[in-house]
């Protein structure tokens, strides 16, 4: 059975490599998340992934206890290049060829961003891993997503989460919360559910880029997802 999507962006938000930690990088969860991007790249899907950093700062919660919201972000942005250092790391021990592209230069560690580069990376079978955010404050790591997708053409997001789907409220709080199958972007944006924020939301709508939320921690579900499966909740037009 073919991919139904051939080239996607995988977002992960910092606390997926947490796994049960409190903070931090649990060195399993990521060699479990490099050994599924393996698995669908052996498929023949281009992967690109972009990556929060939560794990290790937050931005807006510094922000919320009187850090200037700028430095707190650009922190953030700094924060999501040493996870996105560890995933390549992990992936190159799963012998996926990665490449470490930042937003914000430094390439001592990583490559700049250049879009058509990034392109000829992913065309080539490399799995590149977007860090540093947009590199500008006040955007968070979804929108980097949205707009890294876009750039890149990809054909999906793939957004790996703590649950299985978006729920017409928090089912870790809620047990009367139920899971839509699908659900249209502007339903998401009117009910304010906490898929991803707002800006990411319209992004994705003013250019009809379909996101799959799923649970990044039942295995094969990543592969699910690319091969079309139900998996999840879609969101889209």
């Amino acid at each position: 059975m073919p991919p139904r999507y051939g080239r996607v962006l995988l977002k992960l938000s910092g606390e997926a490599l947490m796994g049960e930690q409190q903070f931090g990088i649990d060195p399993g969860v990521t060699t479990q998340i490099a050994k599924d991007i393996a698995e669908i790249q052996g498929l023949g899907v281009q992967v690109a992934v972009v990556i929060g950093g939560g794990n290790l700062f937050r931005g807006l919660a510094a922000s919320a206890k009187g850090m200037d919201r700028a430095t707190a972000d650009y922190m953030g942005m700094l924060a999501t290049v040493i996870n996105a250092l560890a995933l390549q790391d992990a992936l190159e021990q799963q012998n996926v060829i990665t490449r470490v592209v930042t937003a914000i230069e430094m390439r001592a560690v990583a490559e700049p961003f250049i879009r058509r580069r990034a392109i000829r990376h992913m065309e080539k079978g490399r799995v590149v891993v977007f860090a540093a955010g947009t590199g500008n404050p006040y955007f968070t790591t979804d929108t980097a997503a949205a707009l890294r997708a876009m750039e890149m053409k990809a054909d999906v997001i793939l957004k790996g989460t703590k649950v299985d789907g978006i729920y017409t409220a928090d089912p870790m709080l809620d047990p009367d919360a139920t899971k839509f199958e699908s659900i249209s972007y502007l339903n998401v944006l009117e009910r304010g559910l906490k898929v991803m924020d707002a800006t990411a939301i319209s992004l994705c709508m003013d250019n009809k880029l379909p996101i799959v939320v799923f649970n990044l921690r039942t295995a094969g579900n990543l592969r699910r997802a690319v091969l079309g499966e139900t998996v999840g909740t879609t969101v889209t037009a």
